[in-house]
């Protein structure tokens, strides 16, 4: 279980900045008596596609590759994966073109600066061993995964699965130790070749457990490898993603302030090369979302918006912006030191980060480049020829990975631990929806438990964005009307009474997670969703159906990454949409990220961008036909609407969006 800029503000939302009882009585007058009920109904307001329902459901740590590398689309469809560019072959061998993926070590010694794109790069010969990290050694009911018994699979997840797989949950441990090198490989365990590997086809299984890569902010950047000196026509953003394992095997998830271990090998960090591990399709590996795939729609080009973590990834998927570190009043102020990012490298050391956060945690003032890690992000932004804005707020500490909300479930201000972030004061999508009137819900597996605070809840508190912010938990009727559990979200179902915008996480046990979940439950999960909604036809026929990672997880990806702001983008991530029009199979390239899926409600629900720094400002992306990848009018983003096909009108835009690919004219930054 997860528990782990600063623009100016209307009077009202400024009014909203504490998170004392004065705050509680400003949000309640702000919102006095908004339930889901009192809310226009969703099939009744205007929108401008046939959509009036999306859903969003959000799993965890897959990147494109990871998942969909070995996917060959359609007949007419083309996809950008490992398989395509011939890094690997169909039945997971390494392809002709398998050195384009080779990872390499580095030099990053330097105490006085961070290495992005550090120098003295070496290929490996064979990559280090897969680590076992702490996947559960054997079955066990206690402390799952898995467990040891059907009985205490279905008394724990018995409503969020269909009855035939439970079975999941109780399979799959490593028999194994913690923290050793994973010999499920057999002989290929410290002799796989220098690139990506098919994790199902020289070891285990796809229904086993896995370890968990490093996916940390400072540490995705550095594995990128971005500079302009690397840059050329398909990649003119320069960055490589050739430091994946040595960034995992030299610092992982970070020091935390500690000095660098004594007897240091390649396991010392308990991770190895697996982040090159990836699944395959054509080997039966991931059933459920390819037959999705391959009747529905797909992108290819949709990244998780900030390199890192779980928190900063899932804030950005209701924000679209970043949170800052506040004095609990809505000022900006500075976090203690030790939760201030250092990824300077200890003297004597190879890459040892300074300080990496502290449990977890981080923040960075990227508004000043004299700043630890700060200068050499802002020197390649500047370097990039249509210069991007940092989007970072003068003296303005931002949150770059995972700490706990400012808030509890029961409304209350969260004391509980340092390693919190202050309430926030930044405006998410749902006070642009309330503005309107338009009903939405987030509905979180174990909601009622996290609410009664059980040690047992499998609830994700740092996936929830409206879970920090002020307006939103300093209002009790808003909390219960919309904050709900997924129990609620099979009665709204049934019920028909489904908002227009639902936000839907699983919980620790089903999310996907490498090393505490499995993606074929994450599957499952999302397979009794849509199953429910087809099972309605009229809710089916008006509805879209989002299905997305938070983050890439550390593992490897070959996309083209768009640097937005200092944030990211990160690497590619999956995004499946589903709805009677998105069918056929399609393979969408345009560039998109979680802002996306705010642009999306924007436009539906005919709403503005939530703040004037917020990332769902930025224009479309018009992009070459010869290289359908890399916006020519960067920094842009997608608003998913190329995702389907909703008639003439669609037709019509499509077309002129067709005809702008393959005209540049007007966008002076393209450097090729």
């Amino acid at each position: 279980m997860k528990r782990i800029d600063n623009v100016p503000r209307t009077p009202i939302l400024q009014a909203l900045l504490t998170c004392s009882a004065a705050a509680l009585a400003v949000g309640t007058a702000l919102y006095p008596s908004v339930s889901a009920s009192q809310q226009t109904n969703a099939v009744s307001i205007q929108t401008t596609s046939p959509i009036k329902h999306v859903i969003v459901i959000v799993g965890e740590n897959r990147t494109f590759d990871h998942v969909f590398g070995a996917y060959k689309p359609r007949r007419g469809q083309t996809v950008s994966n490992l398989l395509s560019k011939g890094i690997i072959t169909q039945d997971g061998k390494p392809g002709p073109n398998f050195a384009a993926a080779a990872q390499y070590t580095a030099n990053a010694d330097n105490p006085n600066r961070f290495e992005l794109s550090p120098s003295g790069k070496k290929p490996y010969t064979v990559l280090p061993a897969p680590n076992t990290g702490f996947v559960a050694t054997a079955a066990g009911d206690t402390s799952p995964p898995p467990f040891a018994t059907l009985a205490a699979a279905q008394a724990a997840e018995g409503a969020a699965l269909n009855a035939q797989d439970l079975v999941h949950l109780t399979t799959g441990a490593s028999g194994l130790p913690h923290q050793v090198p994973d010999t499920r490989f057999g002989a290929n365990t410290f002799n796989l070749p220098n690139g990506p590997y098919q994790i199902s086809r020289v070891g285990p299984n796809y229904d086993q457990y896995m370890n968990s890569p490093v996916h940390r902010f400072y540490q995705n950047w550095q594995q990128s490898d971005c500079s302009v000196s690397h840059a050329t026509y398909d990649n003119p953003s320069g960055c490589k993603m050739d430091l994946f394992v040595w960034v995992e095997t030299s610092i992982g998830a970070g020091s935390n302030g500690k000095p660098k271990p004594a007897n240091f090998t390649d396991q010392t960090t308990s991770e190895g090369s697996t982040a090159l591990g990836y699944y395959n399709v054509n080997s039966g590996d991931m059933p459920y979302f390819n037959e999705l795939a391959r009747q529905y729609t797909i992108s290819d080009n949709y990244h998780q918006p900030v390199m890192g973590g779980t928190g900063a990834n899932s804030i950005m998927i209701g924000t679209a912006d970043a949170l800052y570190y506040t004095d609990g009043n809505g000022h900006a102020t500075t976090p203690p030191a030790d939760q201030i990012e250092n990824p300077h490298p200890l003297a004597g050391t190879n890459n040892w980060y300074t300080q990496d956060g502290y449990s977890g945690g981080t923040y960075s003032n990227c508004s000043d480049p004299k700043q630890p890690g700060v200068g050499a992000l802002r020197h390649y932004l500047g370097t990039l020829p249509y210069h991007p804005d940092p989007n970072c707020a003068a003296n303005t500490y931002y949150l770059l990975n995972n700490y706990n909300p400012g808030y509890n479930g029961d409304g209350s201000v969260n004391t509980s631990s340092a390693f919190t972030i202050p309430p926030s004061p930044v405006r998410t999508i749902a006070d642009s929806l309330l503005a309107k009137n338009i009903s939405w819900k987030y509905y979180g597996e174990g909601w009622k438990t996290f609410v009664s605070n059980l040690p047992t809840s499998v609830y994700c508190n740092i996936c929830n964005p409206f879970l920090y912010e002020t307006a939103i938990m300093s209002n009790p009727a808003l909390v219960a009307a919309h904050l709900q559990d997924t129990t609620d979200l099979y009665s709204d179902i049934t019920a028909g009474t489904l908002p227009a915008v639902s936000f839907v996480k699983p919980g620790g046990l089903l999310d996907g997670h490498p090393e505490s979940s499995k993606f074929g439950l994450y599957e499952a999960f999302v397979h009794k969703i849509i199953d429910a909604v087809q099972a309605n036809p009229a809710l089916w026929a008006s509805t879209a159906i989002l299905i997305t990672t938070d983050e890439g997880g550390g593992y490897y990806d070959s996309g083209y990454i768009q640097p937005v702001d200092f944030f990211g983008d990160g690497p590619r991530i999956p995004l499946i949409v589903v709805s009677p029009y998105s069918r056929g199979g399609r393979v969408v390239h345009e560039y998109s990220d979680h802002a996306s899926i705010v642009k999306f409600i924007d436009r539906n629900w005919a709403l503005s961008p939530i703040t004037q720094r917020s990332r769902d400002n930025l224009p479309n992306p018009v992009q070459l036909s010869g290289n359908p990848y890399v916006p020519v009018n960067a920094p842009a983003i997608s608003d998913l609407f190329d995702s389907f096909r909703f008639g003439r009108d669609q037709d019509d835009h499509d077309n002129d969006n067709d005809n702008a690919q393959g005209n540049s004219g007007g966008f002076g930054w393209w450097p090729f």
